[in-house]
């Protein structure tokens, strides 16, 4: 792997901002504590009997590792092109707060802790998932950033699999429940990463990443995309009440969500500028922890009522 040229050591010094904060950088903390959450949103959704807290705890622990070795060694392959990004030029490695033979091995062992935790505290099935989505994840999609568009999807199936890993985790078998909050997580990553790519769409270009918009130049399909998929999380939260996960009342205020967050892509399609894509953008953010918090909520709600009758 070609390495790019540290800076000088009055630089490093002056912004190093120590191992702990070099190693969230390298993790990609906040992000991999959401594949944290959707795994134990998953776990307790197929928690049909009672929460196994015990083995909710070795499931959230070893996801986090696996997590945090996806984005570790998608830092060590991508090192060079985050150099020529403004957007990542900082991070540990090209900013040369670690090396990348460090970076390696941290993510190696990240991996083998996670998997090995996942294996012993919750189920063989669980981390195998785990294991896949670190395959996925480095072999497959990581390499397709810089080929194709269709590296979004790949990315996206990623981001469907946590939740899986928690089902499985609880029930030792994949649910139709399971299958429709991963669809959910998939297909809430369109618009997310689409509206991303189109605020940095230059910096990619830079960097050498074929992300849709930057191969869009009007956006027209860019945006176009982001309403059809905004849309469909509408019929994919009805399927969640549909099937007996979730209750009518989650039916209705997913759906208004999920319209709500079509609007912001409509906005988005209609005057295709950096605001209306940062507005689609945040609004992703704010969409799918209020989804998942009132999902939880109404599940808790019909155990109670179950368990009352």
């Amino acid at each position: 792997m070609k390495s790019t040229v540290a800076p000088s050591h009055t630089a490093i010094t002056q912004d190093y901002p120590g191992l702990f904060g070099s190693y969230c950088e390298l993790t990609k903390f906040r992000l991999s504590a959401l594949v944290v959450v959707t795994t134990a949103v998953g776990f307790v959704m197929a928690s049909d009997l009672g929460i196994e807290w015990m083995t909710l705890l070795w499931t959230v622990l070893g996801t986090a590792c696996c997590a945090c070795a996806a984005a570790a060694l998608n830092q060590v392959v991508e090192s060079s092109r985050d150099a020529k990004m403004d957007r990542t030029k900082n991070r540990p490695i090209p900013a040369g707060h670690i090396s990348t033979i460090h970076a390696f091995i941290v993510g190696v062992l990240l991996s083998y802790i996670g998997v090995a935790i996942l294996s012993f505290g919750a189920s063989v099935g669980a981390a195998g998932l785990a294991l896949l989505t670190i395959l996925i994840y480095i072999l497959i999609y990581t390499p397709l950033k810089s080929r194709t568009s269709f590296n979004t999807i790949v990315g996206a199936v990623v981001g469907a699999i946590p939740p899986l890993i928690g089902w499985v985790a609880a029930t030792g078998s994949i649910g139709l429940g399971g299958i429709i909050l991963g669809g959910i997580l998939f297909v809430w990553q369109l618009p997310h990463f689409l509206a991303l790519a189109w605020m940095y769409r230059e910096d990619y270009e830079q960097g050498g990443f074929k992300m849709l918009p930057s191969l869009d130049a009007s956006g027209e399909l860019t945006a176009r995309t982001s309403v059809v998929t905004s849309l469909c999380l509408v019929p994919l939260v009805l399927f969640m009440s549909i099937t007996g996960s979730t209750s009518v009342l989650f039916a209705i205020v997913g759906s208004l969500l999920g319209l709500w967050l079509t609007g912001r892509s409509i906005a988005f399609w209609r005057h295709r500028d950096h605001e209306t894509a940062r507005r689609l953008f945040f609004g992703t953010i704010i969409y799918l922890p209020i989804l998942l918090a009132f999902m939880l909520i109404d599940r808790q709600t019909i155990h109670w009522i179950e368990m009352g009758t």
